[in-house]
């Protein structure tokens, strides 16, 4: 009965506490389903039943100079992945083409790295702009950490959202990244803001974190306003330093994004990288917390399709959203 009372208050024009938070991600799996119901009512309030689809495109792929231990194009790691060079002007639109024949509302230009090359962000900006003089589709880029001058480029070229995740709390980056820092990180999301864009920013569970460390991020974002909160699950990669971890529990999963939820009610919740594995037959439950999700795969890992994904969520009882929506 809390997580529907904790649903009203908020609705009231409340908010979550820290520690209505952390009694989220502690309740026992017997209150796993009024938990999600809490969570529905504030999901259904803002975005209703309409779910967005998004597209990811690797268009840069590995030699990552990071040592990101949870990424298989990073330095430290030796996974078996595409390498590859920026894609062309022309393999870049017609990702969006693509992205656009699937019904995508938003479509993502990803590339390895710690920041954009001055040749790749001029190959970017000038197939960015060429999308948005050909296609209704919104655009999101992450591209590494960012100057100012970086993200007014961007901007200017007609880019509507830049990615770029915290991770995890402060406390917990130092243990999994320290080529750059936490604060690395923020300053490019302050930067995406104050050039106009809208910011993606969330984080990936299942790295060894505690409770504390999921809520301290989930309010590290709020306190940047992030627009979108993609919340990835490990799925350790062979060649990764993490890759011998266990994976989250479906539980676990659950929680965290209704944890998200309450605490971001009227942000785009996404449920992002791992949900495949991670969520298995309990996936179709996160979407009454999210509200969008990636379909036809991640960076390096392929998802499970956009037909099953178009299942899921028919049979779920919502429908893919609209770009208007």
């Amino acid at each position: 009965m809390r997580w529907h009372d904790l649903s009203r208050r908020i609705l009231n024009g409340g908010s979550a506490d820290w520690n209505d938070a952390l009694a989220i991600l502690d309740a026992p799996d017997s209150e796993l389903l009024s938990v999600l119901d809490g969570a529905f009512a504030l999901r259904h309030h803002y975005f209703g039943l309409g779910v967005s689809i998004h597209v990811i495109r690797n268009a840069k792929s590995g030699l990552c100079t990071e040592n990101c231990s949870f990424c298989s194009q990073a330095a430290v790691s030796d996974s078996d992945i595409p390498v590859y060079s920026l894609q062309s002007v022309e393999e870049l639109i017609e990702g969006a083409r693509e992205a656009q024949r699937l019904n995508a509302v938003r479509y993502c230009i990803v590339t390895s790295g710690r920041n954009p090359l001055e040749k790749d962000l001029n190959t970017i900006c000038e197939a960015v702009r060429r999308i948005k003089s050909e296609i209704p589709i919104q655009i999101c880029t992450s591209l590494g950490l960012l100057t100012k001058e970086q993200a007014g480029c961007l901007k200017d070229a007609g880019v509507d959202r830049y990615n770029h995740n915290l991770e995890s709390s402060e406390r917990f980056y130092a243990s999994f990244c320290t080529t750059h820092d936490y604060g690395d990180r923020v300053a490019t999301a302050k930067q995406a803001k104050a050039a106009g864009m809208e910011l993606c920013s969330g984080g990936l569970m299942g790295m060894g974190e505690n409770l504390q460390d999921k809520v301290n991020l989930a309010f590290a974002l709020r306190e940047l306003d992030a627009d979108a909160v993609p919340v990835n699950f490990l799925d350790p990669r062979s060649g990764t330093p993490l890759e011998s971890l266990v994976r989250l529990s479906p539980a676990e999963c659950l929680r965290t994004l209704a944890m998200f939820r309450f605490v971001l009610p009227d942000r785009e919740i996404r449920v992002a990288g791992g949900r495949e594995i991670c969520l298995g037959h309990m996936q179709a439950l996160s979407l009454f917390v999210a509200n969008s999700m990636f379909t036809r795969g991640y960076l390096t890992t392929p998802g499970q399709g956009l037909e099953a994904d178009l299942a899921m969520i028919g049979q779920a009882g919502f429908h893919v959203a609209e770009i208007c929506e």
